[in-house]
């Protein structure tokens, strides 16, 4: 698999999912469905390269000051230990890639609509709101083996719990820490990386660097909007034709 269209597919990924704060696990995902990755490989391997993606982009956005700590916790706070809980559950393929498409498909209907929106100032994320909505997402990320942010992002522009910058903030933290709780939940069951992945890892790292320093410090919001738009859209179409 580390032949150059894969290698550049996972660069091209992890930059364009940084840009706007995500791991990147959906768009990893439908490149490995379309190289023909094993399907025992695809949900590890999408978790690990999420943990580095969103972790240098988490960073970039951070640094840019988009980062509000009470965005975050009220999500994670269920999120967490449901995507360990998810991450164990069995799942057949075709249901697999049938609730994938859905939430990525969802996902870009959502930011479509929202195109002309003009932005307002945030609102406090409920604490009963926040738990509810992070246990959903924690549960079917860890099913799923992404990191959440495709489907935490839209619900906080929905209901406004924050600024464009300040949710790819949010959802690059909220992708870390549910990939993890993810991993540890395969490693429960006995799961060990491909050595392939590692080389992977790298050069998605590169696309994520490059991505982030460009997402929280020179794209406008509107291009944010249409680049996670046409992201998810990729994503989601792939996982139906493949």
């Amino acid at each position: 698999m580390e032949t150059i269209p894969f290698l550049l597919c996972l660069f091209v990924v992890g930059f364009l999912y940084a840009s706007v704060g995500h791991g990147g696990a959906s768009g990893y995902l439908a490149t490995m469905a379309l190289f023909g990755v094993a399907p025992v490989l695809m949900k590890p391997s999408a978790l690990l390269l999420n943990l580095f993606v969103s972790t240098v982009s988490f960073i970039q956005f951070y640094r840019g000051g988009h980062f509000r700590w009470a965005s975050f916790w009220p999500f994670a706070l269920a999120s967490v230990p449901l995507a360990f809980v998810g991450a164990k559950l069995p799942l057949t393929d075709a249901l697999y890639k049938q609730l994938l498409a859905v939430c990525l498909l969802l996902a870009v209907l959502r930011l479509v609509w929202s195109f002309r929106d003009e932005e307002a100032e945030p609102r406090p994320v409920p604490l009963g709101a926040g738990l509810v909505a992070g246990a959903g997402i924690g549960l079917l990320s860890g099913m799923l083996g992404i990191g959440g942010g495709i489907l935490l992002s839209p619900l906080m522009l929905l209901f406004r719990w924050g600024r464009l910058k300040e949710v790819a903030a949010t959802s690059a933290l909220f992708i870390f820490v549910n990939s993890l709780s993810g991993l540890f939940g395969l490693l429960s069951k006995g799961f060990s990386p491909d050595p392939s992945v590692w080389t992977w890892i790298a050069v998605a790292f590169a696309g994520g660097l490059l991505g982030g320093h460009f997402g929280s410090q020179r794209f406008s919001v509107p291009v944010l909007r249409y680049v996670l738009a046409l992201g998810l859209l990729v994503a989601g179409v792939k996982l139906v034709i493949t």
